[in-house]
């Protein structure tokens, strides 16, 4: 400031010099809008300009005769992103992205150091770090038509929210309240933790699909079929709240009958006064009473009146599951006014009752009537416990990946913005252990859709496993501590078996999938998936046309990844590529270009034509061949994007 008033000071005219020393303290007291931190260094990145290539690792391959491939990138997902800046630059409908939550825990590295509670930088550590892959994403989405979702706890939501709004100002922003763990984790001194947040960018025409259930009351979606006994059976028993003592609502404090011999229901009884004791209530001979007790024997109420309990006992919407008479407790489910509703109006149709009179439903056409889907979630298969940690252990028993997203929680946030579109590309630059891929195969398997997902995640070793790996005297890079790493132990098994139907020691996997017609795991899905691991290359040999081997899964990548991803058994390089299976045709040598352009033409499936070539003006006239086809001049587009890219 001083400077400025320096500056100021030298002005001659006193008027002017007066309205600037004014302005400048009036800006001076503003508030800056917006999210304001520290902003680091790249985290342990390479400084200048990198030139990536893929590896393949490996490849599974369930679905011979199906040309579509999804992908797993093994890579700092910073590069991995530029990578694909170059391939899918505006090409992808969705991202879904679980970035680490910043708890304070060891659950991510800055400068391959962990970030603690105790470090006074951790949130503009973790801000930088999310701006820049941010940035990167950005590239990527369909602005026309796409959306970014990211999952969130308490410790960032507040600082990403601010972030997101920041960056993003095109997009149409909002956020739902998840309920991920319905027993809650404790927090020592505070509120036990039961959900999470998950923020929605929708850019373009981007807009959440209408659903056929209230995701705010854990109803399972129907997703286009019949579905059997769709209701929520509730306790007659008011359990909690303010107002559930007997004194409260002395009318709802009533008896039950039930029949000594048979254990049948009779009938209910008037409510007692409140003074009076309900020991002194007459009960009919050869029955015995059963009150709206708490376990330890307070006096509580039950949820509705004697005439609502004997219209639903009547219409099978209130059962007697059972009863133990030498305590006097029984156990009464009924259905709530969110389900009779669903009765009287044609969407839940009685189809029976079970062997304890409970009646049957299942949903009717008219269940598939829509409504928005709200900001509150509630749904039970979403539970992290149950669908993320459970069901990944039954693919990998001895798992030390800490907290898998529900697989159905996934599938539900992507299946909002891309069920109306069969083809979508989908990416997740924070895959851990593969939810993501894994979700879109089952959205696949239940509408026929092709789908398309690439995963990107690091080779960490969990901090136990690095700690026990070094004391043998391991390092990273060493095939032992590499094998251990998340993409390889956990990710790239979890997607192998989950698409072969087994287990990873081959034992068919137990259980079906939730909401489609009884999909059994064990049948696993029709799909192909590869393997890459990303590395860098020279960017003097690229010129020079010497690394086209290490190239050539990316010119696959850049054309859609159609059919198996091609590979040359040497560095010897060809005069042309003409792959139809591929929909991609890469000419080595202008002097080939004739037959390469007479090859081409007998092949309507090709689609993308690479053309090595220095020459502006040779790749012009080229191209001007493949009117209908999209051509790119090679080297030089892959090495100018990375160098000017970098600079940006």
């Amino acid at each position: 400031m001083s400077a400025i008033n320096d500056l100021i000071a030298q002005i001659a005219d006193e008027g002017l010099r007066q309205r600037i020393d004014a302005e400048v303290k009036r800006l001076l007291k503003q508030k800056k809008f917006g999210l304001v931190f520290e902003e680091h260094q790249p985290e342990g990145l390479t400084e200048g300009p990198v030139y990536p290539y893929l590896q393949v690792l490996d490849q599974v391959q369930r679905a011979p005769g199906d040309k579509l491939w999804h992908a797993l990138i093994e890579s700092d997902n910073y590069y991995a992103l530029q990578l694909l800046a170059y391939l899918y630059a505006g090409q992808v409908d969705c991202i879904y992205i679980d970035p680490p939550y910043n708890t304070g825990a060891r659950d991510w590295k800055y400068n391959n150091d962990y970030v603690d509670s105790s470090d006074q930088y951790r949130h503009s550590k973790w801000l930088s770090m999310m701006k820049r892959r941010l940035k990167l994403a950005k590239k990527l989405l369909n602005p026309k038509d796409s959306v970014l979702i990211v999952t969130i706890d308490e410790k960032e939501y507040l600082h990403l929210g601010c972030l997101l709004e920041e960056m993003f100002p095109e997009a149409r922003m909002q956020m739902v309240s998840t309920v991920i763990k319905t027993g809650g984790s404790k927090r020592y001194g505070g509120f036990t933790r039961s959900g999470e947040y998950i923020y929605f960018l929708m850019f373009g025409g981007s807009v959440p699909r209408d659903v056929s259930f209230d995701m705010s009351k854990g109803i399972i979606e129907a997703k286009g079929k019949k579905q059997e006994n769709p209701v929520s059976w509730q306790g007659l028993r008011r359990r909690g709240g303010d107002n559930w003592a007997r004194r409260y609502r002395p009318n709802l404090f009533y008896p039950v009958f039930i029949n000594k011999d048979t254990h049948e229901f009779v009938g209910v009884g008037d409510s007692p006064a409140l003074e009076e004791n309900r020991r002194n209530v007459s009960i009919p001979e050869g029955t015995f009473a059963v009150w709206p007790l708490a376990p330890d024997g307070q006096e509580g109420r039950w949820q509705i009146s004697q005439e609502r309990f004997l219209q639903q006992y009547k219409a099978g919407t209130l059962i007697i599951n059972s009863v133990d008479e030498n305590t006097g407790f029984a156990s009464i489910l009924y259905l709530k006014s969110g389900d009779l509703s669903r009765i009287e109006s044609g969407i839940l149709r009685v189809v029976g009752k079970n062997e304890k009179g409970q009646t049957v439903f299942e949903t009717t056409e008219k269940s598939l009537e829509t409504i928005k889907p709200c900001t509150i979630w509630n749904m039970p298969y979403h539970d992290a416990s149950t669908y993320g940690s459970l069901l990944l252990r039954k693919i990998l028993p001895s798992s030390p990946f800490s907290y898998p997203k529900s697989l159905y929680a996934v599938h539900d946030c992507i299946d909002l913005f891309v069920r109306n579109k069969p083809n979508a590309l989908i990416l997740d630059f924070f895959a851990g252990s593969g939810t993501t891929l894994h979700a879109v195969n089952l959205l696949n398997a239940e509408d026929g859709g092709h789908r398309r997902c690439i995963m990107v995640t690091n080779n960490e070793v969990s901090d136990q496993e690095a700690k026990t790996l070094t004391k043998q005297g391991f390092k990273p890079g060493d095939d032992e501590w590499e094998r251990l790493g998340i993409a390889r132990y956990v990710n790239w098994p979890r997607t192998v078996c989950s698409i072969e139907g087994h287990d990873v020691n081959g034992l068919p996997l137990k259980g079906e999938y939730l909401g489609t017609d009884h999909r059994q795991m064990k049948d696993g899905f029709e799909a192909n998936c590869i393997f890459f691991k990303l590395g860098f290359l020279d960017k003097t040999q690229v010129a020079l046309g010497r690394q086209f081997r290490e190239l050539l899964p990316l010119l696959w990548m850049k054309a859609g990844g159609v059919g198996p991803c091609p590979q040359l058994s040497n560095d010897t390089v060809p005069q042309m590529l003409v792959l139809p299976e591929n929909k991609f045709a890469v000419l080595t040598d202008e002097r080939a270009f004739s037959e390469f352009l007479e090859s081409v033409n007998e092949h309507d499936d090709i689609r993308m034509v690479y053309l090595v070539t220095d020459s502006d003006s040779m790749y012009c006239e080229m191209s001007r061949s493949f009117p209908k086809r999209q051509t790119c001049q090679l080297y030089r587009d892959y090495l100018d994007n990375f160098r000017i890219n970098h600079t940006r």
